[in-house]
Parts: C-alpha cells; sequence; structure tokens
C-alpha cells in the first residue's frame, strides 16, 4: 500500500520551488546586467528569441512606466509588496494544497523578485523577448515566466474544477 508523503515534505518541497523560482531570477538578471547591459540586443533563431538589456520601470508590458517617479514607487514597491503578502495569507489561510498552491507559489515567488528588484534598482531588469515576425512578447525575464506560469496553472486548476462540477 503506498502512503502519502509526510506533510511536511510537501512543504519543503514548495519551499525549495519558492527558492530555486527566486535564486534561477536573480541569477539570469545578474547575468544579464553583467553580459548584456550597454551591449546591443542579439537575435536567435531567426529572430524568433531576442536576448537584450531592459530597465523596466513600469509594470506589465511597462504600464505605469510614465507615471510620477513617487507614484511609481508606491504602487510598484508598496502595493506589490502588499498583493503579495495578501496573495500568501490567502493561500494559508484557505488551506490550498497541490497545483493551485504550486501555482500561487510561482506567482509570489516570481512577484518577490521583481520586487526585490525595484527595491534595490528602482526598476526590473527584462531581457528575453520571443515571437515570430510581428507577433512578440514584451520583453520579460524568469520572474515573470513564473507568475505566468502560476497565473495559468491556477486558471487551468480552477477551470478544471468548475467543468466537473457542472458536469
Amino acid at each position: 500500500m503506498i502512503t502519502a508523503p509526510p506533510r511536511w515534505a510537501g512543504r519543503l518541497v514548495l519551499v525549495l520551488a519558492v527558492l530555486g523560482t527566486i535564486g534561477c531570477d536573480r541569477v539570469t538578471k545578474h547575468m544579464a546586467t553583467t553580459t548584456l547591459a550597454g551591449m546591443p540586443g542579439r537575435s536567435y533563431l531567426a529572430d524568433t528569441v531576442w536576448v537584450g538589456y531592459v530597465e523596466n520601470t513600469g509594470g506589465f508590458l511597462s504600464v505605469g512606466a510614465t507615471l510620477p517617479p513617487d507614484v511609481r514607487a508606491f504602487v510598484f514597491t508598496v502595493g506589490t509588496g502588499l498583493g503579495l503578502l495578501a496573495l500568501t495569507v490567502l493561500a494559508i489561510r484557505s488551506r490550498w494544497r497541490g497545483w493551485p498552491l504550486i501555482g500561487v507559489a510561482l506567482i509570489v515567488a516570481g512577484g518577490a523578485s521583481n520586487w526585490i528588484d525595484r527595491v534595490v534598482r528602482g526598476s526590473v531588469v527584462d531581457f528575453l523577448n520571443v515571437g515570430i515576425g510581428p507577433v512578440r512578447t514584451g520583453v520579460f525575464n524568469v520572474a515573470d515566466m513564473a507568475i505566468m506560469a502560476g497565473a495559468a496553472l491556477v486558471v487551468f486548476v480552477v477551470f478544471q474544477r468548475s467543468t466537473h462540477r457542472a458536469a
């Protein structure tokens, strides 16, 4: 008979996922800063992937980048910090488990790493852009990928559950 792993094992995996996500993001941002800053961007795979250094003072797709500096600092440091804290508290109090918890952990880890950039440097280091022809993403980083993967995971699980309940 197979037994469920102990609760601490799941928590350890979650902590390692969060720390691994933040660590990968910090390392890749450091590499982008030391090797790409001040250099022209580079294109790979017939311009499918573009790598270059960008400092994003705004949020997703640079939304809010033109706000006055004090307002921008408040929104993207205080607001984001409170939002990440609220999401963490919600997940703990709601006793989320499994895939939804992993999704939220990815969102919080990516958000926390970008938040660290904002607190330390006032902007977020971005360095990746993908697309085909004129259809392209915005410039992003590893933390952004974690946030999007976490959000997709949460949406998928919620959709899956609502579909099962409706049937």
